[in-house]
């Protein structure tokens, strides 16, 4: 079967709020083998609903519309759906009674909008709102099945995964599953990691392989059609061993991994803490380290010394080596990550000193960076010139200086196999 999902609400094309739930009823409609082939936002209109709805009805054997539930008048996702196929709108007594009993415990006077929530077409399936009042609905007309759920996505997960989804496994029948697995490559492009690839991306067929940019890395997403989860999975995995063993160093993870996430799984893996000293980079890397749950195992503290003073009068970096080398140096680098590290008694110490821009600083460019990693076997320094903007600099040399924790050998560890 395939599916459409038309996401309502004139604050998503306004762009005050993200279409998360696209994205989630996508991966949930896959997994039951549903193949969703379009993603339409239309305001709260209700002639461009009408005309929306329509031309979904053509293509598609599942419209799943979110959002447009409410007790306003602008929520008319019902109203419309209802004139549509040709139903009439009736009160669903669960969720009328459901919405008049938070009015009683509340102590507060029901606007009689409010029962514009509790609406359904006649001759549908109704689904009652765990999370909230409004309640969605199924629909089927001329063979097309048209579901109507609420647009919080608290509320429309959670009726997904009560209602939605068990009403969908049952017109999928024996369809096929559909899984997909995500591989993260960094320090590779795009062009780069293709040209490895050209010949199994030009063959693929099921398994699937579809490459995409995003910031700073570079993911694959394999994607198989099968009859089980298991037949899947080693289909995947299959085309997986082929991809890992072409670009496998540039791999560092699956799915919603980050480079942080691996970053500090590394250093668990080593049994190793660290410290960060951060100039142009102002504890950005501290604070994505720290968002990361469990993190506080490994990472001990940082640093922020923007100027050569605090650099000088914190760290104790020698005024002399700034004042003929730099800030924005191999030498400054080092000396930032050789005195974070001991100043916090840690395995690893790492340092961000550079240029982010706009203008030039010590007669250097924008984009000039320095990073200094000082570990068990010594200090290292990198540099790296990045181009583009201000904070794309800033964060660039974040995932550079994870890069280096994760290869240099400065700060591998002789006890951890």
């Amino acid at each position: 079967m395939n599916a459409e999902i038309i996401a309502v609400g004139t604050e998503l094309l306004l762009g005050q709020i993200a279409n998360t739930n696209g994205q989630y009823l996508s991966k949930e409609l896959a997994s039951l083998g549903v193949n969703v082939f379009r993603h339409t936002v239309v305001g709260d209109n209700e002639s461009r609903m009408h005309e929306a709805v329509g031309e979904a009805s053509e293509r598609a054997d599942i419209v799943i519309l979110t959002g447009g539930l409410g007790p306003t008048q602008d929520d008319i996702t019902k109203d419309v759906v209802a004139d549509f196929t040709g139903r009439k709108l009736l009160v669903h007594e669960a969720s009328a009674q459901k919405i008049r009993d938070y009015y009683d415990r509340t102590g507060r006077s029901m606007p009689a909008s409010n029962m514009r929530q509790a609406h359904y077409a006649e001759n549908s399936t109704v689904f009652v709102n765990q999370n909230g009042m409004a309640c969605g609905m199924a629909v089927e007309e001329g063979g097309t099945h048209y579901i109507l759920i609420p647009g919080p996505p608290r509320e429309m997960k959670s009726m997904y995964k009560y209602d939605v989804e068990p009403y969908v496994s049952a017109l999928a029948g024996s369809g096929r599953l559909v899984s997909s697995r995500v591989l993260r490559f960094y320090g590779i492009g795009e062009s780069s990691l293709e040209e490895e690839l050209q010949d199994l991306i030009e063959a693929q067929t099921n398994p699937t392989i579809a490459p995409l940019a995003g910031d700073g890395e570079v993911t694959l997403r394999l994607t198989a059609s099968a009859a089980t989860e298991d037949e899947a999975v080693q289909m995947i995995a299959g085309v997986e061993e082929q991809v890992l063993g072409r670009v496998g160093e540039h791999f560092y993870g699956y799915d919603d991994d980050s480079v942080f996430n691996h970053t500090v799984e590394v250093l668990k893996e080593r049994a190793q803490t660290i410290a960060s000293a951060e100039s142009l980079t102002g504890g950005w890397f501290a604070k994505s380290v720290v968002d990361i749950p469990g993190a506080s195992s490994v990472f001990q503290g940082s640093v922020t010394t923007y100027s050569k003073a605090a650099k000088e009068r914190i760290l104790g970096i020698d005024r002399k080596l700034l004042d003929q080398e730099g800030a924005v140096s191999a030498a400054c680098a080092e000396a930032m990550a050789e005195k974070v590290k001991e100043k916090f008694s840690t395995d690893v110490g790492i340092s961000f000193t550079g240029v982010a821009g706009p203008d030039r600083d010590e007669g250097k460019e924008p984009g000039l960076v320095w990073i200094g990693v000082s570990g068990p076997k010594g200090t290292i320094s990198k540099q790296i010139h990045i181009a583009g903007t201000r904070d794309r600099v800033r964060f660039m040399a974040l995932y550079e200086g994870c890069r280096l924790l994760w290869k240099e050998k400065v700060v591998e560890n002789d006890n951890i196999q």
